[in-house]
């Protein structure tokens, strides 16, 4: 592709993100949702592949159907109450119509089943901007309707999208899917704290969004995308294994570095609403998630194949890191002690 097309697409990227951000009205808002679509879709179908091709044609249609809704629940809640502005969804049906959109948008369990597969079929650096930037507009507009929306059918969601994102992983071999129901796992956090805490949410998904692309840009600059790659990566790079193994672990939620920092202020949250229970399932449910994690850290760092792997050898790696890698992982792994500072801020 060439730089000038790459460079119209960011910036209808960024153009899109920060109108339907900013926005109070739901007609300026779904115009930033369907402006990210489209300049989603080319750098998703760059490659010429079927498999990019099929991602591009899986994820038009999802978000066609999803923008669809959006426009129907506010048009709905127009109809009703006389109101356009995003904070004022007060008709129930709206809210539920709402909540399946946005639940698309995001890949949130039950409507998850399109995004392992976009991602699968997507670069790793289009696959880090799915993870990240396009899941950035839908979390606002949830955010800002959060008052409005159903507890139990969020909870249920979210309970469900943790099980279905650890469960699935399991037996994954393609880096990218591991990071699709990664996740998925991770919206189930966000969702089931949405309603009784939403700056927790917005946190949680600034932390994970630092954290996946750590992630996302260590393996683009392994060009690791299975796991069997990932087997030999130790000998060639073995700084970026070690920063990968740490910001996985990370990712897991592991009590020293960030990525704990958010399932304890959730948990912590979850208890003072008398939601222990919940706080319980998805605590566990969060062990699923925990084991391919480790899976990924133990190929990245310990195991060594015995024998030949099917893929290309890579006899000349770029051993340097690069500065926005060392920066991220460095946040990615120490900011918990800062955590009584970022609970006074939310």
């Amino acid at each position: 592709m060439n730089p000038q097309a790459k460079l119209i697409f960011v910036t209808s990227l960024l153009l899109g993100t920060t109108i339907t951000i900013s926005s109070n009205h739901w007609v300026m808002a779904w115009t930033g949702l369907e402006i990210n679509t489209l300049a989603i879709l080319p750098l998703i179908s760059k490659s010429h592949h079927p498999r990019a091709i099929e991602a591009a044609t899986k994820y038009f249609l999802v978000q066609a159907t999803a923008s669809t809704l959006v426009l129907f629940s506010s048009m709905t809640n127009a109809w009703y109450t006389g109101q356009w502005d995003i904070t004022q969804l007060t008709h129930p049906t709206s809210s539920l119509v709402l909540t399946a959109a946005i639940s698309m948008k995001l890949g949130l369990a039950p409507f998850h089943f399109w995004f392992p597969e976009v991602l699968q079929g997507s670069p790793l650096t289009t696959g880090l901007l799915l993870s990240t930037v396009m899941k950035f507009p839908p979390i606002t507009l949830l955010f800002m309707t959060s008052q409005s929306l159903n507890p139990a059918l969020l909870t249920t969601m979210a309970i469900l999208s943790v099980a279905l994102g650890g469960w699935m992983g399991l037996n994954q071999t393609q880096t990218r899917k591991i990071m699709a129901f990664s996740s998925i796992s991770h919206l189930g956090w966000m969702a089931i704290i949405l309603v009784y805490y939403p700056k927790l949410t917005l946190l949680n998904f600034y932390l994970y969004a630092m954290m996946t692309a750590a992630i996302f840009l260590t393996l683009n600059s392994m060009k690791v995308l299975k796991l069997s790659t990932l087997m030999t990566a130790w000998t060639k790079a073995p700084s970026l294994s070690t920063i990968l193994l740490l910001t996985l672990l990370s990712l897991a939620g592991l009590p020293p570095l960030t990525g704990f920092l958010p399932k304890w202020l959730i948990i912590q949250e979850l208890t003072k609403q008398d939601m222990a229970p919940a706080a319980m399932i998805i605590s566990l449910l969060s062990l699923l998630g925990l084991f391919f994690y480790l899976r990924l850290a133990y190929c990245a760092t310990i195991t060594l194949p015995p024998h030949t792997t099917n893929h290309m050898k890579q006899w000349h790696v770029n051993k340097s890191i690069n500065p926005s890698i060392a920066v991220l992982t460095t946040l990615s792994i120490m900011l918990l002690p800062i955590s009584p500072m970022l609970a006074t801020i939310i």
